[in-house]
């Protein structure tokens, strides 16, 4: 499991005074709630203090501590914040970090290998699941109980029922 968590990508500055505009990979409404996040430079992960949060469409706007100038934030443009696992909001049941699935063994409820899951695509309705059998060959599968029989975080596997007109 990863020690940390993706919870956005900063898209773009925000006027002059040092503010980034994030599109954001867990729920925005958590944002207020962080302190601190973890930017990705590419060489290290630098810690941020959170000094404000706004919203904007679909967009956090942050403004970080000791980041007052847009030349000081403006290349990171495209660069990813993370926060600690401990710092998640916890999760329902049912529920899972994207993550923890990403590389999960695919099964069927008979045990046959399907693939590997390699992504996840979050829609309005489901997210659906990517995954990609020993030839290459990409399979969707929408993560509805019918389909998805069981994830096993620990054991590091998922066990589906293929319907009817997805193979």
């Amino acid at each position: 499991m990863e020690d940390l968590l993706k919870v956005g990508v900063i898209t773009t500055t925000h006027g002059v005074r040092g503010e980034v505009k994030v599109y954001p990979t867990t729920d925005a409404e958590r944002f207020p709630d962080l302190e601190y996040v973890f930017l990705d430079t590419g060489r290290e992960k630098k810690q941020l203090y959170i000094q404000n949060v706004k919203f904007f469409k679909n967009l956090v706007i942050l403004k970080f501590k000791d980041i007052d100038n847009i030349n000081d934030i403006e290349k990171y443009k495209g660069k990813e914040l993370w926060i600690p696992r401990e710092e998640a909001q916890d999760l329902e049941e049912d529920e899972y970090y994207i993550a923890d699935l990403i590389g999960m063994k695919v099964v069927t409820e008979d045990g046959t290998s399907v693939g590997i899951l390699k992504d996840v695509i979050e829609t309005g309705a489901n997210d659906v699941y990517v995954v990609q059998d020993a030839q290459g060959k990409e399979l969707l599968l929408p993560a509805i109980h019918q389909c998805i029989l069981d994830v096993d975080i620990e054991k590091d596997v998922m066990t589906v029922h293929l319907m009817k007109g997805l193979v």
